[in-house]
């Protein structure tokens, strides 16, 4: 958990506040894929392909980690 709470700390420097809910939206996947055992690269990955390959908008909750 302790990774959690740093990378929330880190967004405070984001400069703007939309680089700052950029920042903790990214944060907070990669962390979640760390949760749940998944790799975040990976995950991240896979999942900015399947979004450009058109995955369709109403089973966003297939993407999930």
């Amino acid at each position: 958990m302790l990774s959690i709470a740093l990378n929330r700390k880190n967004a405070r420097f984001a400069n703007q506040d939309e680089g700052g809910k950029a920042w903790d939206r990214i944060a907070s996947l990669i962390e979640t894929c760390k949760i749940n055992g998944v790799e975040p690269f990976a995950y991240l990955k896979a999942t900015l392909e399947a979004i450009t390959a058109g995955h369709p908008k109403n089973r966003i909750d297939d993407l999930l980690p």
